[in-house]
């Protein structure tokens, strides 16, 4: 009875440690994403906002004009839409716009204002199924070039606002 009280222990004890050493082995093949998502909240005016996306990096590509070409509408980020969501209503470079959760989309420009777009439809992968129909605003903001290169794809929000920050480019957008 001892014996086979030792036997079933051992074995359970063995099954144990072989099942949580096979899950490290399966963990250390696991690749990093490509572009892994991110979060910034804060608050801007009496707002409370948060900005989810997919945040790609650079890898030595150029970005703007090849990757991300002018006069097409980008997702601002990676794989699904990026989403900007305001619990209070907001005033975006001037406009109103109402309180809930938009995607976000830029339409690069070579030269001059980029178009900035909250849209109605969060459900969206990339830019796809883009349909301007659906927006809730459109605003024109215009970019900054900056000197640091901005490896990954970044959202901070400002007390004037907030900006999008990738390769050389920071895109300033005013809320209050």
């Amino acid at each position: 009875m001892k014996k086979l009280f030792l036997l079933r222990t051992g074995a359970l004890t063995l099954f144990v440690f072989a099942f949580l050493f096979s899950g490290s082995l399966v963990a250390q093949d696991a690749k990093p994403v490509a572009s892994p998502r991110d979060s910034v909240s804060g608050k801007i005016g009496k707002a409370n906002v948060e900005i989810n996306y997919g945040s790609p990096a650079v890898k030595g590509r150029k970005i703007w004009g090849e990757l991300e070409k002018y006069g097409k509408v980008w997702r601002a980020g990676a794989n699904g839409a990026t989403t900007f969501k305001t619990d209070k209503d907001v005033t975006v470079e001037g406009k109103t716009l109402p309180a809930g959760t938009y995607a976000f989309f830029v339409i690069p420009a070579e030269s001059g204002p980029w178009t900035v777009i909250f849209s109605k439809n969060t459900k969206q992968w990339g830019a796809y199924k883009y349909n301007e129909s659906e927006d809730a605003l459109r605003v024109s903001v215009s970019p900054r070039k900056v000197s640091d290169l901005q490896e990954r794809l970044k959202y901070v929000i400002t007390k004037k606002g907030f900006e999008l920050r990738w390769e050389y480019i920071q895109l300033p957008v005013s809320v209050k």
